[in-house]
């Protein structure tokens, strides 16, 4: 089903084919077993259920920076699933997120009221802590510092309803923002990289702006189903009297512009993003960083325009995501897959949407941050469209790999 989905991209089949023959080692490196810990494999398991792409990101980070980005990840993991448990009445809730960061040094302390899916970072939140109270104490001062300031802002959050854009951007700084600034004091107390990527904390919190607020605009109809509202009522109370109209067949057209204003406003922080990932000189680093970046960039083109947002799922093609995983190596690589995916973008727009002009001039900043030229069709080609359709060389890439396969294992039976 992967390679049909992928049948119109030539490069998307060879990369799933690559992918298929060298499995995920081929895309990033996996943790040293051998020289862990059983409470801290324990810990990486966790990150294989809990994450959706980060656990794979993280692996390609080095050394003891990897363990404290992985603790890191699940101490904020373990907060966000006890803020997402609708079971707690806030009056309990509250305090216990004030609360929370204190209980990295309490060996015993666990939460089993929790009825979320991710629920065992908190039942097993002793594991969790005991390999954070192993990191040194720059990794230790970090992650107490953003867990406090999150939970802070989360039991703020509890009462509030996301009204304004004002109140969108602040949940975002509350729930991602504060990750990516503490993700940069990690990067820059590891010594992997300068100064100046933990001083910019406007930087580093609009990269995680992106990423949440892509979330929350792809998560529409999971967060509705769950009793969860994020999108903010500024923005939606222009086309509906309330957000869960969207899911009604008859108010398709005004979701449809709701969905585009908001992935507007998200597109405005790729040159954050762009400023960002150009001062990085750790290439781990820099894999680590732009590999959710460009998820999300796909992830908006998906989304864009696209009325199954609000009755289904959407997900970018696994093609696609292994592609991206492989090419975000580079600055040029960052800027190129940008420019594309904003180039479908660009061919989405209607000309009769209430953002479409904010949306064009949006495009066009991106555009012109990467370099790229207007051609008119707005279309971007591959090498692969130069010598033939991408469904041929499609089909002739899966051919050739099906026969390989074929001709090794009769090679392999006739010398047996």
């Amino acid at each position: 089903m992967d390679f049909l989905k992928s049948l119109g991209h030539p490069e998307e089949v060879l990369n799933l084919l690559l992918f298929k023959v060298r499995g995920c080692n081929g895309l990033v490196p996996k943790t040293d077993k051998n020289n862990t810990s059983n409470t801290l494999r324990t810990c990486y398991r966790y990150l294989d259920q809990t994450s959706r792409s980060f656990a794979a990101v993280i692996r390609a980070l080095d050394g003891e920076l990897r363990d404290a980005v992985c603790i890191f990840y699940l101490v904020l993991r373990a907060l966000d699933t006890l803020e997402d448990s609708s079971s707690i009445q806030h009056h309990i809730k509250a305090p216990l997120l004030q609360s929370f960061h204190t209980h990295l040094y309490q060996p015993l302390w666990n939460y089993t009221e929790s009825c979320e899916k991710d629920r065992q970072v908190l039942e097993d939140f002793s594991t969790i802590s005991l390999e954070f109270r192993k990191l040194s104490s720059v990794y230790r001062d970090i992650i107490t510092d953003i867990c406090w300031r999150m939970g802070e802002g989360m039991a703020e959050m509890l009462e509030s309803k996301l009204t304004t854009m004002d109140d969108w951007e602040r949940y975002c700084h509350y729930v991602a923002g504060l990750v990516g600034i503490g993700l940069s004091r990690l990067f820059a107390a590891s010594g992997q990289e300068e100064e100046v990527i933990r001083e910019d904390t406007e930087l580093a919190n609009s990269m995680g702006l992106f990423l949440q607020k892509t979330n929350i605009i792809r998560d529409y109809l999971e967060d509705q189903q769950e009793g969860r509202e994020f999108w903010p009522k500024e923005a939606w109370g222009k086309y509906a009297k309330t957000l869960a109209e969207f899911t009604h067949r008859e108010c398709m057209p005004a979701a449809v512009s709701c969905l585009n204003e908001l992935v507007t406003n998200a597109m405005q922080h790729i040159p954050d993003v762009f400023t960002y990932l150009s001062r990085l000189r750790n290439p781990d680093v820099f894999t680590f960083c732009a590999i959710p970046q460009v998820m999300a960039i796909a992830t908006l083109a998906a989304c864009y325009n696209n009325p199954q947002v609000f009755c289904g799922v959407v997900k970018i093609r696994k093609g696609l995501a292994v592609t991206l995983m492989m090419e975000a190596n580079s600055m040029r690589a960052v800027k190129d897959i940008m420019a594309r995916q904003t180039l479908e973008i660009a061919e989405a727009i209607k000309p009769e949407d209430p953002s479409a002009s904010e949306t064009h001039h949006v495009v066009k900043k991106v555009l012109r941050l990467t370099r790229t030229e207007d051609h008119g069709g707005l279309m971007v080609k591959t090498r692969w469209s130069l010598c033939a359709s991408p469904f041929s060389v499609s089909c002739a890439l899966i051919m050739a790999v099906v026969s390989w396969h074929y001709l090794a294992t009769l090679q392999d039976m006739l010398a047996w």
